[in-house]
This record gives C-alpha cells, structure tokens and sequence, in this order.
C-alpha cells in the first residue's frame, strides 16, 4: 500500500505533536520529518522524499507563504498544504498564489485534515468551508473586467462542461460531481480539461474566478 509521505513544517512543537496525534493509526499516512522552520526543511529536503507538507505561514525567517514559492519551483512534485491561524483574505490568497493545493484553520477537525491530505494527494486542490467563502469574496473584490476572458461562457463552452464548472465554484470535488452527475471520476476530469483548455486556465482556484467574473453563477 502506498503511504502519503508527510513532512510537518511548524515552529511550535505543540502543534506539531497535535498533527501526529491526529493522524496516529493511519495505516496509508506517515510522517517522515519535521521542521521548525524553512532552513531546517531546505536542509532536510534533499534526504527526505515527502508528498506533501503541512504548513504553517508564520515561521521564524521565512514565511509559509515564501517557503511555499520556492518548493513550487524547485520541488514541483512536492504539494502544500496550509494549516494556520491567520484565515484572512491577504494571507488566503497570497497562499494561493504562492502554489498551496490547500489551506485550512488550525481550528480544523480531524476528518477534514484528512479530507484534505487525501484530495491534495489525489491532484486536487482542498480548501475549508470557512477558506472557501473568504476566497470568492476575495475573487469578487478582484475582479476587473479587462480580465474577462472573451466571448459569453454559453458560446465557449458546452452545456455539460458549464454544469461541471458550477459545481466546482460550490465547492465540490470530482467524487462529488461524478457521484451528483452520475458520471465517472475519469469523465469528470476530462471535462474539467477540456474547460481549462478552451478557457486558457491552470487550475480549479483560476476556474472559480472566471465563473464570478463572468457570472456563470449568482453570489
């Protein structure tokens, strides 16, 4: 069985022990490292091979956010996700922007932890409910229409492909829609490829924006 690989990056040794505890007893999870801030992660990196880190953004030297940058660079195989006290929209999305698959609050419960390692792991991207609401409102305040993408959405893309696009901007993932849809996961991925391509996007956050912009769905 293959085992999600996990590095905690926390300067609090608290939290970090928390974390652990939470995940104690999964058989397909494993914390292989810890650090306590981005000199020591960077240090350990290139013995270490992770999935996936858990991060805070508030570390001594080098924030979350910075550290986040960086391994999406140079660790592109390497997937974060955020896990800190500070829920505000600047923090949010400069995550976002920096290449965090996921962000959730300290506060978070251990289901959506879990929850969340598990779509990170799987290509997909994780963000709590609480994250979520922040992030359209943040997309919305954004938003200017020299960024709209040309043409009317109904002319761009077909009909399934913009059912598919609402459910994502309701926050669901592709089990959800495949079950919903009663399509397969396969067939869900596909349309979401095709929408990314005939839209020029990158990703699930880039789809929400362009469905606000264009008002593809009423807030």
């Amino acid at each position: 069985m293959k085992k999600i690989n996990i590095i905690l990056v926390d300067d609090h040794r608290l939290v970090r022990d928390g974390i652990k505890s939470l995940l104690y007893g999964m058989n397909d999870i494993e914390i292989i490292g810890e650090a306590d801030d981005g000199t020591d992660l960077f240090k350990k990196l290139p013995s270490l091979k992770p999935d996936l880190l858990i991060m805070d953004i508030s570390l001594p030297g080098l924030s979350g956010i910075e550290i986040t940058k960086l391994i999406c660079q140079d660790y592109p195989e390497i997937k974060v996700l955020i896990l800190s006290m500070y829920n505000s929209e600047e923090f949010i999305y400069n995550a976002i922007k920096a290449g965090a698959r996921g962000y959730l609050p300290k506060n978070t419960s251990r289901n959506e932890l879990l929850e969340a390692i598990y779509a990170i792991d799987s290509g997909e991207e994780f963000f709590s409910e609480s994250v979520s609401k922040i992030m359209v409102k943040s997309y919305i305040k954004r938003a200017t229409d020299d960024e709209k993408v040309p043409g009317k959405p109904d002319e761009i893309l077909t009909s399934r492909e913009l059912e598919i696009l609402k459910l994502y901007v309701e926050g669901n993932i592709n089990k959800e829609i495949s079950d919903k849809l009663e399509i397969s996961i396969r067939t869900v991925e596909t349309h979401k490829n095709h929408i990314m391509r005939k839209l020029g996007l990158k990703s699930t956050v880039e789809m929400v924006k362009f469905a606000i912009r264009n008002k593809i769905v009423e807030l």
